[in-house]
């Protein structure tokens, strides 16, 4: 990890950490109502993909892709939603959400459609595991 970089507070706050990818740290967030996961390129002061040079930007792109397999081969989700927003946190982070056509939100984005659930403590781990293994990360 560059030694200038560091994860927001409010991504810190938010997520648990699964560990890291050869760019990015891959995080789950805390909402169990939406498989979701995030992407954050561990690189200082990048805002938006095109901060990222073209190497690190085709590497996001191969753990966005290898990322959204494994969530849409485990959850067996019906969609997945794949968005660089930084509204409210500005670090560059991608969102890889896997929906359900029966989910809270559908299908609408789902910020702010129902209040965050808090995650099963065994659940989360199973789901962990299950993400570590098929994104080669243990």
């Amino acid at each position: 990890m560059p030694a200038d970089w560091s994860l927001s507070p409010q991504l810190e706050k938010d997520t648990i950490n699964i560990g890291d990818l050869p760019l990015s740290r891959v995080l789950v967030i805390k909402d169990a109502n939406y498989p979701w996961l995030l992407l954050v390129p561990r690189r200082a002061g990048a805002v938006e993909i095109t901060d990222l040079d073209e190497v690190a930007q085709a590497q996001l792109m191969t753990e966005i892709s290898r990322v959204g397999r494994a969530l849409k081969d485990i959850t067996k989700c019906d969609k997945l939603n794949i968005a660089a927003l930084g509204n409210v946190v500005p670090q560059l982070h991608v969102h890889v959400i896997a929906r359900r056509a029966n989910d809270a939100a559908w299908p609408r984005p789902v910020w702010g459609v129902v209040p965050a659930l808090p995650h099963d403590a065994e659940e989360v781990q199973h789901f962990i595991s299950a993400l570590r293994r098929k994104i080669w990360l243990g």
